[in-house]
């Protein structure tokens, strides 16, 4: 356990506490000293020992080896029983989170440590009366950069027709020239504007496209975006598309949204970047698509089924870019979901909304 000592109660807002956190995935020891530095009245409850050894930075499932002793075990789960807050969920497992909502009462907040956490927490199975008790949040928004680059290439590799260029070159072939597309004259349909979204629409904006995006709200505007439409509205609009960008959830309402209705109105060649979830698109739909020429290229960093079988046909398809889900990850994942959770951690101890907070319908 942390030996981190309370702060000077003199040096605290009159009637404010401190928050016991429970550290329930593995940091680097720099992600504990930034959290203390940028909310000193955070208390860290810890034992590196208890959990899995991190393979690198943001690896917040550990080592998938690593097993817990009988009595280590209790310990950890003593650990956060104890406490009011966890950082992260317990071994990444939406049934080690139940077993801990309903075994600590003294729990009201749950930060995960990636962008999708709501998926974890929805799959927990807890009651009206958890929810009401414990707020959850997750780290959505820290992964905007980073996947908007990855969207950036996936656009790039489509206009200049990247599997044609790797195609000569293998056969050491000069070929003819040709006409590629101009990214600046292009237009983008961005499925999804949450955080992710956001980042997409000021890259994309930023080589001079235009830019669509979806809103449930019919007055939305944005800086980076042309125009807002509802997913009804989707039917109308993907036709004029050249690129189709998804970072859409996982939810009941956005599962297979990218099926075969949506490919049957799509631009011949368009350009299909998927960033969001693997569940929002038809796989076998998708792969259609891709054989008859109306997907012209595809850069996918998530599937449906996660390892990617290697029977799938998205493997041998030289027109698709395979991502093993990994576009989010950047040198300074860990430091930017761990300042994220010391900021919730401040606005809870000051009695403010904290930020991105579970949907708990739709869990996202």
């Amino acid at each position: 356990m942390s030996d981190h000592k309370e702060p000077d109660g003199d040096r605290l807002p009159p009637g404010r506490k401190n928050l016991r956190v429970a550290v329930a995935n593995p940091l680097h020891e720099e992600s504990y000293r930034l959290i203390l530095e940028r909310e000193p009245r955070v208390t860290l409850l810890f034992d590196p020992s208890l959990l899995p050894p991190a393979r690198h930075q943001a690896d917040f499932s550990g080592d998938p080896g690593f097993r817990r002793t009988p009595e280590q075990q209790r310990r950890f789960e003593a650990l956060l029983d104890s406490a009011d807050a966890l950082l992260g969920i317990p071994d990444v497992d939406p049934a080690a989170l139940a077993r801990t909502v309903q075994s600590n009462p003294r729990l009201k907040w749950v930060h995960t440590t990636s962008a999708g956490g709501g998926q974890q927490v929805g799959k927990a199975g807890l009651s009206p009366s958890h929810f009401q008790r414990v707020t959850f949040t997750t780290s959505a928004g820290v992964h905007g950069s980073p996947l908007s680059e990855f969207v950036v290439l996936g656009v790039l590799c489509g206009a200049k027709d990247l599997p044609r260029l790797l195609r000569q070159k293998s056969r050491r072939q000069w070929g003819e020239r040709w006409m590629s597309r101009q990214i600046s004259r292009q237009k983008v349909l961005i499925l999804g504007f949450g955080g992710i979204g956001r980042a997409v629409a000021r890259s994309l904006s930023a080589l001079g496209m235009s830019v669509t995006a979806t809103s449930r709200h019919a007055d939305a505007k944005h800086l980076d975006v042309d125009r807002f439409v509802s997913i009804d509205e989707l039917d109308d609009v993907v036709g004029e598309m050249d690129v189709i960008v998804s970072a859409l959830p996982g939810t009941d309402l956005t599962r297979r949204i990218v099926g075969e209705r949506l490919l049957a109105r799509v631009k011949r060649g368009v350009t299909f970047v998927n960033v969001g979830r693997g569940s929002v698109v038809d796989e076998p739909a998708l792969i259609a698509a891709l054989e008859d020429g109306r997907i012209g290229f595809a850069a996918l960093d998530v599937f449906e089924v996660e390892p990617l079988p290697a029977a799938s046909p998205l493997w041998g398809m030289p027109n698709v870019l395979i991502s093993p889900h990994t576009a989010a990850l950047a040198v300074d994942e860990e430091a930017a979901v761990v300042e994220l959770f010391a900021d919730n951690a401040t606005r809870l101890l000051y009695g403010h909304e904290l930020v991105n907070v579970v949907d708990t319908v739709e869990f996202y």
